[in-house]
């Protein structure tokens, strides 16, 4: 534990806190979208949370805290460097393999069940990796045209270009836009980004991907994400809805930024989406906070 020093010569304690830095969606360490997790975090306030999440500096940071509902196996707070999110995919992945890793122990061995503020989300093991259930979208639909011409103007395309265009929000905001095939989507060279979009193409039918992600938001540093779980699974409940698509399937997200994910999508008999992927810890030690 250190002192500081404070203005008046009063001391301030750190608390050194257990961490782990996880690449999410990859099996090859740096390729995947990492998040830093901070666990064992109950005596620590929002305030401090999202100052080191800004820090950070990743696009989320998750403090893992004991759990407060019925049923649940931890609770988790997750921060962008401005806000906190109710829900986001790589951090609730990379926040269960960080758990269990430090000897989490879930009540169910076959379901882990993490608390967090959109509620309950279920967890489970695959041959992908990690799974988590998509929560269910708060909003679908068409956009509004004004919406639209947003997405065009901050895409940098036409409106031609746009096979279709919806809601697919899950709590992140997301408006999905489907262009005509991957490249397409790897040749978007967006502007200025004032709401979070995600963009998907199809892939050539036989090849290892069945489409092409990218997801865009002001809220981001780097403006666009890496690989984003949250997305992934609102894409796939409007794509497995509008029956573009069949499930299993993997989509490729992060070739524009020298990443290579791979989100496994699937969707069990009970119609639920299933949103997976690799998990490696690549960073491990202590933090004080």
């Amino acid at each position: 534990m250190a002192l500081l020093r404070g203005r008046a010569g009063s001391y301030t304690r750190r608390v050194p806190y257990q961490f782990r830095q996880v690449d999410v969606f990859t099996d090859t360490p740096y390729f995947g979208n990492p998040v830093a997790v901070v666990l064992g975090a109950d005596g620590l306030s929002g305030e401090q949370m999202q100052r080191f999440a800004r820090w950070t500096n990743l696009s989320e940071t998750t403090f893992v805290l004991a759990p407060r509902a019925s049923g649940a196996d931890y609770l988790v707070r997750i921060f962008t460097p401005t806000r906190e999110l109710p829900f986001a995919g790589h951090p609730t992945l990379g926040t269960c393999h960080a758990w269990l890793e430090a000897g989490g122990r879930p009540a169910d061995p076959d379901a882990i069940v993490q608390e967090c503020e959109a509620g309950l989300i279920t967890v489970r093991r695959t041959d992908a990796g990690l799974a988590f259930a998509a929560p269910p979208l708060v909003r679908s639909g068409p956009v509004e045209e004004a919406v639209a011409e947003r997405v065009v103007r901050a895409l940098n395309l036409m409106p031609s270009d746009l096979v279709d265009i919806a809601w697919a929000d899950n709590g992140p905001g997301w408006v999905a836009v489907l262009l005509a095939s991957a490249e397409a989507v790897l040749a978007v060279r967006p502007g200025a980004v004032d709401m979070d979009i995600g963009v998907v193409g199809p892939y050539p039918d036989g090849s290892p991907e069945a489409f092409e992600v990218r997801a865009f938001s002001p809220m981001i540093t780097s403006i666009e994400d890496p690989v984003t779980g949250s997305l992934n699974a609102s894409l796939g409940q409007w794509l497995l809805a509008d029956g573009r698509v069949t499930a299993p399937y993997v989509a490729s997200q992060g070739t524009a930024m020298g990443r290579r994910g791979r989100v496994h999508v699937s969707r069990d008999a009970d119609g639920q989406v299933w949103v997976g992927g690799g998990t490696l810890t690549c960073v491990t030690g202590s933090v004080e906070l």
